[in-house]
């Protein structure tokens, strides 16, 4: 079976908290990398997300170091639901 990794960016216009985090993280734009794997639906090829990464700090942020956090899908999608509603 086929993987592959795809990139985007995840905006935050307020802070939000990551389970795996005591402190609240501050608003900005976080890179997102995805895990698929390749599948067969229908006759035809599709990818499907296995898994889902952010990385800290935020882009632009200025930082010694920088950590990639592994974080639920379906977490991520509240987050930025709940970031919209409150924008």
């Amino acid at each position: 079976m086929l993987t592959r990794s795809t990139q985007t960016i995840a905006h935050f216009a307020s802070p939000f908290r990551l389970t795996a985090f005591e402190a609240p993280l501050p608003a900005g734009d976080y890179r997102i990398d995805y895990d698929e794997e390749q599948i067969e639906v229908a006759s035809r090829l599709a990818w499907h997300r296995t898994g889902a990464f952010i990385f800290l700090p935020a882009i632009g942020s200025v930082s010694t170091s920088q950590q990639m956090v592994p974080i639920a899908m379906s977490d991520l999608h509240n987050l930025l639901q709940e970031d919209h509603e409150n924008s």
